[in-house]
């Protein structure tokens, strides 16, 4: 799957004078949707592209447009993992947008491409993935709960 970021639909559906030459950007947007691909969109990307226009007929008409993309609403799981890639971002020193973490999350967690012109992610990517890898299997609060009861009645004996 490719996640496809703010930056190209931003770029993809901006009113631009019929002369002027599409981007690059653009051209390899409307490659991906015409050899359909797997594309998403991340719900917070819907947000930030529909909170960017000016009048309400342009809102419904770049909404219609969005509704032909599946939507990949962010999880617990993401959220997570994007306060992680914001500490380890703010760790070295690399400023980072707390939408972009949870973007990148979304990316990593369920192994897709992202698609952006927005070059804050090349200094995001190996943090992120370090950030988001699995730490190994969890215990559930009941495990906790059973472990420190045995703790503490070692710890008595």
């Amino acid at each position: 799957m490719i996640l496809i970021d703010t930056s190209v639909l931003s770029l993809a559906y901006r009113r631009r004078i019929k002369t002027s030459p599409e981007p690059p950007l653009v051209q390899t947007f409307r490659r991906l949707v015409e050899e359909d691909r797997p594309i998403a969109i991340p719900g917070i990307v819907l947000q930030e592209l529909l909170s960017g226009v000016r009048t309400p007929s342009e809102f419904e008409r770049l909404q219609e447009l969005m509704e032909g993309f599946p939507l990949l609403i962010a999880t617990h799981e993401h959220h997570v993992g994007a306060a992680k890639i914001a500490n380890a971002c703010r760790r070295e020193g690399i400023a980072s947008s707390t939408v972009d973490c949870l973007i990148a999350s979304m990316a990593v967690a369920v192994k897709s491409q992202l698609f952006t012109g927005d070059d804050d992610f090349e200094r995001m990517a190996p943090l992120s993935i370090r950030a988001c890898a699995p730490a190994g299997p969890r215990k559930t609060r009941n495990q906790n709960r059973a472990s420190a009861t045995r703790s503490a009645i070692t710890r008595r004996a």
